[in-house]
């Protein structure tokens, strides 16, 4: 194990820390991180009183395993269910298991602390960006060896891609996580709104082209009560997180094959989808930039204002809700590009349970984070098959199309029904493919803030796209040669 690397980023500059609305923390953050809570602790301002509940199932063995993750309190009963099961069927082993829960901002810290102090938990979360980060410093254990192949397979091809990496390139090599879970960012449509103008609904197996899009955009934005003032818009949309799969559709990379140089100022792919993303705010089928500040897409979705949003897996049970979203909806694909490979393209994210590379029980932890993960009455009540109320989709890829959907389909799973488009994402069928983000790939996501906290100014018309392009690429390579800096320094 590489311990130098945490002395070695204590001098990072980043401040951040930890990743906010991603699973884990990476090493180099960590050591990061690090200085900044020691200030903080010093100055007493960190002194916080702990979020986190432990519970210790025993058993009649030698071994003690302790699992630390983070999640909300109605999946921890399903997951203690599985841990008391666990322990049950391992009796003679299991001395105890120690299954300790918290919240995502203090898991972060507490694994901050346990990196520093050489003292990981035995389970634990890895999320896609921070996989090559802990292999590479000697904290997580190849499953390989200990799960057998026909589990590994019974899960989503996409979640072994990401949680595979060999040494080199994520996506191959050995297995280090099974996911806890696995989401993506679909497209939602408000099809009271179409009913109201008269349009079909889109066609789940035929994603609109970028000009179809336009067309219908337009026909949904009205100003309804006649006072002149644009009040139902076509689409919302949030650049940090609802930009990308409009131009990840049309082909786009940022950053060269090897992931070491920004290409933005010279990518006529990027320049073609920018422009049409930013004018669909300056043609007004999206709220302006000014109106977007005063209320955001999101609420304005809720308010039945927008006819198209983003929709992640974790947003279904709001949208559900006939008290938070009380319109009829449902999932289509992202608007594909002209420039790309004709498929609707978005981003997925996960967070998968690991075991720490130095525990002691290498064979019985592997066992239990492949339950964790894979067993099937677990997954039934998770997905709502069972519980009536979806957390998640399941990680089983039959369990997913066959009970699942047909629990959609009987109403046991409130559910838009058009799942199938999230199901062509994580599989990458004719029509969609998800896939990580570049951002996932390098040591820290700094080198993308640049870009996307700088669109509004296209939107407003205060800079042309190729001149921003020309603008951003030097910050956004500046801040990716930081990140190279800090992998190397892990690696070296």
């Amino acid at each position: 194990m590489k311990k130098k690397v945490l002395s070695i980023i204590l001098a990072g500059l980043m401040g951040a820390g930890v990743l906010a609305g991603c699973s884990t923390t990476t090493v180099e953050e960590a050591g990061e991180a690090t200085a900044d809570t020691q200030t903080a602790t010093d100055s007493g301002a960190a002194e916080t009183q702990s979020e986190s509940t432990t519970e210790t199932v025993t058993g009649e063995g030698d071994q003690t395993i302790h699992v630390f993750l983070y999640m909300q309190e109605h999946e921890k009963a399903i997951y203690q269910k599985l841990i008391d099961q666990f322990v049950a069927d391992h009796k003679d082993q299991v001395k105890e298991v120690v299954f300790e829960v918290t919240t995502q901002d203090e898991y972060n810290q507490k694994m901050i602390a346990n990196m520093t102090a050489g003292d990981m938990p035995d389970v634990f979360y890895v999320g896609p960006a921070a996989v090559r980060s802990y292999v590479d410093n000697g904290y997580v254990l190849p499953l390989d060896d200990y799960v057998d192949d026909a589990t590994i397979k019974s899960i989503w091809g996409t979640t072994q891609e990401i949680y595979r990496y060999d040494g080199t390139n994520i996506g191959s090599g050995s297995l280090y996580a099974f996911p806890k879970d696995l989401s993506c960012f679909a497209f939602a449509y408000n099809q009271d709104l179409f009913d109201a103008a008269g349009l079909e609904y889109p066609d789940p197996e035929n994603p609109y082209t970028y000009d179809e899009f336009i067309e219908v955009c337009k026909a949904l934005t009205i100003d309804k009560d006649g006072d002149g003032e644009i009040d139902q818009w076509g689409v919302a949309n949030a650049d940090q997180f609802g930009m990308t799969p409009y131009l990840y559709s049309n082909g786009v990379k940022f950053l060269n094959d090897d992931m070491t140089k920004v290409n933005v100022a010279n990518n006529p792919q990027l320049t073609e989808a920018l422009t049409f993303y930013t004018d669909l705010t300056k043609n007004g089928l999206t709220p302006s930039v000014e109106q977007d500040t005063a209320l955001g897409g999101y609420q304005r979705w809720l308010d039945g204002q927008v006819a198209f949003y983003a929709c992640g897996t974790w947003d279904v049970a709001a949208f559900m809700d006939d008290a938070t979203f009380p319109y009829k909806w449902n999932l289509c694909g992202w608007p594909v590009g002209p420039s790309g490979d004709g498929k609707s393209h978005t981003w997925m994210g996960s967070v998968g349970y690991c075991v720490s590379a130095t525990t002691k029980y290498p064979d019985l932890c592997a066992e239990l984070v492949a339950k964790l993960s894979t067993d099937a009455d677990g997954q039934r009540e998770v997905s709502g098959i069972t519980s009536g109320a979806s957390i998640q989709l399941p990680n089983i890829v039959d369990l997913a199309y066959g009970e699942f959907k047909d629990a959609v389909a009987n109403g046991t799973v409130p559910y838009a029904s058009n799942v199938d488009v999230i199901f062509g994402y994580f599989d990458g069928n004719d029509h969609y493919e998800a896939s990580l983000q570049e951002t996932d790939y390098t040591y820290n996501a700094e080198w993308f803030t640049p870009f996307w906290s700088g669109v509004f100014n296209i939107k407003n018309g205060d800079i042309s796209v190729q001149d921003y392009l020309n603008q951003v690429e030097p910050e956004m390579q500046a801040a990716l040669d930081e990140a190279i800096e800090l992998q190397n320094s892990a690696t070296k």
